[in-house]
């Protein structure tokens, strides 16, 4: 097993607090994050985090402990949020804001949040969902907190009355972060919270359903997963003189992972994209700014070569393009270093290891593989008789590493399985490792769905669309699609005659966030069952072949 080198021990820093310091101490004059034109120094947020943190402790019921949601986009107030609830010795529970009223019910019930940090947009689902929930806390935050006064205006103005992003809503008891930021009491550090082994975050790996878990990542579990990323990242990025551009959602863990805590404990300035979606913006802050590092998703890559103006930039200064969240295609990796001269390093992760498991060595980059164990990390592959195998052939990946995490959530708080650095995590992902520990992923988790780098549950989609009342049953299952690498295939049974496709849509649409919207709706006079009942997903997709 390959160790960190000693400087990259996480045993220096007790708490991601005591990392925060370190950011602040180091690096304080430094540009940290930039967004919508407004770039913060590392003192700047580390002076507003502790306001915000300040505010919880002498203006809300919220104690350490307690989990506070985060529903926000890439903007600046995403990583003051976090910072300031660690320091309140708070556990984060991140938020896609894309989710709908009833997944939003979901997690925070599941997580039982006492409070959430929201974006203006999103609030009209809350409305709906708050009765229902425990969440007594409530802060608000608009697109245009943290620009000039007269920018504030009109990103504001625009957001609701030009692009009606923004639906009415009524929250009475709620503050804005411009508000809770401005705080002047003193910030006093909690005893004993956000130390060892406490949970920092909660990170759900799924939807709306039992089958959506949160991963309870302690401090040590970050710290450490940033080291051994930080091991590989070192080979190609300097400290304190990089630009990375950050357009994958803060609230998925890689992002999470590297732009609120690797980077910032770099030195480095991370610039946030809000909507990775507008090309024009994203390639405008290629001219802005001397980008030096980009980190996307197959999807991204293939819209961004299929721009004319992004190919015609200049990337002489692009030494890192990192890949997370689904496959990337070959063609795809291939296209992008012939255009800017740069390559796809590919790696591989899950939410319950914090995430990151492997990555490929700048330099020696294996096409098709994610690459090798980061260090201090373990693993082996097994055959269904939980048997480890011969190098070179197939199995089950079992990982243990001190990135691994705690266990998974439940309501009553207690760990549904605990774990530690001695324990084996199954992944239920089929592998190959080759005698250079070159690890290749042959098969994801046997139902999962992956589609532009989401997790989608098929039976998170089946449950919402068997709600329907022409609806018997269904089953999703995921078809290989270029541009997303996987799209929602939906075979229905219906009770009646007459049910239309898009019927079904418009019932997808008001329960299920846009990637979980199956594409593809075929309907069918029965389903392929086992003797006990149960539907055959591996017969249907027979079907698509």
């Amino acid at each position: 097993m390959e160790k960190l080198p000693s400087e990259l021990s996480p045993l220096q820093y007790s708490s991601l607090q005591e990392l925060f310091t370190h950011f602040v101490t180091e690096h304080g004059d430094l540009n940290a994050f930039s967004c919508l034109g407004k770039t913060l120094k590392y003192d700047e947020v580390d002076r507003l985090s502790d306001n915000l943190a300040a505010y919880i402790q002498t203006h809300t019921e919220l104690r350490a402990g307690d989990r506070v949601a985060i529903q926000l986009l890439n903007l600046l107030q995403f990583p003051i949020t976090f910072y300031g609830l660690i320091k309140a010795g708070l556990i984060v529970v991140t938020t896609n804001p894309l989710y709908t009223s009833q997944e939003m019910l979901h997690q925070f019930s599941d997580s039982r949040v006492k409070g959430i940090v929201i974006l203006d947009a999103f609030c009209e689902k809350l409305e709906e969902i708050l009765p229902h929930t425990e969440i007594s806390t409530v802060i608000v935050s608009r697109l245009g907190d943290m620009q000039s006064p007269l920018k504030s205006k009109m990103l504001n103005f625009g957001a609701k009355y030009l692009k009606r992003i923004v639906p009415a809503y009524n929250l009475p008891n709620s503050v804005s972060f411009e508000t809770a930021i401005s705080c002047q009491e003193k910030f006093i550090e909690p005893d004993g919270a956000g130390s060892d082994d406490n949970v920092a975050l909660i990170l759900y790996t799924g939807g709306t359903t039992g089958v959506s878990k949160g991963a309870m990542l302690s401090h040590s579990n970050l710290i450490a997963n940033m080291m051994q990323l930080r091991s590989r990242c070192l080979l190609l990025i300097r400290d304190k003189l990089e630009n990375i551009v950050a357009p994958l959602p803060l609230y998925h863990s890689y992002a999470f992972l590297l732009h609120c805590l690797a980077m910032p404990y770099a030195g480095n300035h991370n610039i946030l994209i809000p909507n990775p979606r507008d090309l024009k913006s994203l390639i405008e802050v290629f001219r802005k700014f001397v980008v030096n590092g980009f980190v996307g998703i197959n999807t991204l890559y293939l819209a961004l070569l299929q721009n004319k103006e992004f190919k015609s930039l200049n990337f002489d200064c692009l030494k890192f393009c990192g890949a997370g969240g689904m496959a990337m295609s070959t063609s795809v990796s291939k296209e992008w270093e012939t255009v800017t001269g740069c390559e796809i390093i590919e790696g591989y992760g899950l939410t319950e290891c914090s995430p990151v498991v492997s990555v490929n060595i700048p330099g020696k980059v294996r096409s098709g593989t994610v690459g090798h164990l980061v260090p201090e990390t373990e693993c082996k592959v097994v055959d269904d008789e939980n048997i480890e195998v011969e190098s070179g052939e197939r199995g089950e990946l079992w990982v243990r590493g001190p990135q691994v995490m705690l266990g998974y959530w439940s309501k009553s708080g207690a760990r549904e399985k605990t774990y530690s650095s001695l324990d084996w995590f199954k992944t239920g992902d089929l592998v190959e490792i080759n005698e250079d520990g070159y690890i290749t992923i042959v098969d994801r988790k046997k139902d999962m769905i992956l589609v532009s780098g989401f997790n989608v549950f098929p039976n998170e989609v089946e449950d919402w669309v068997n709600q329907y009342p022409a609806v018997l049953e269904s089953a999703a299952i995921g078809v290989a699609c270029e541009k997303t690498g996987e799209l929602i295939r939906l075979f229905v049974v219906v009770s009646e005659a007459g049910v239309t496709e898009e019927e079904l849509l418009s019932h997808c649409r008001k329960g299920l966030t846009a990637y979980k919207v199956p594409k593809e709706i075929l309907f069918v006079k029965e389903l392929p069952k086992s003797n006990i009942g149960k539907i055959l997903r591996r017969e249907l997709r027979k079907q698509t072949i």
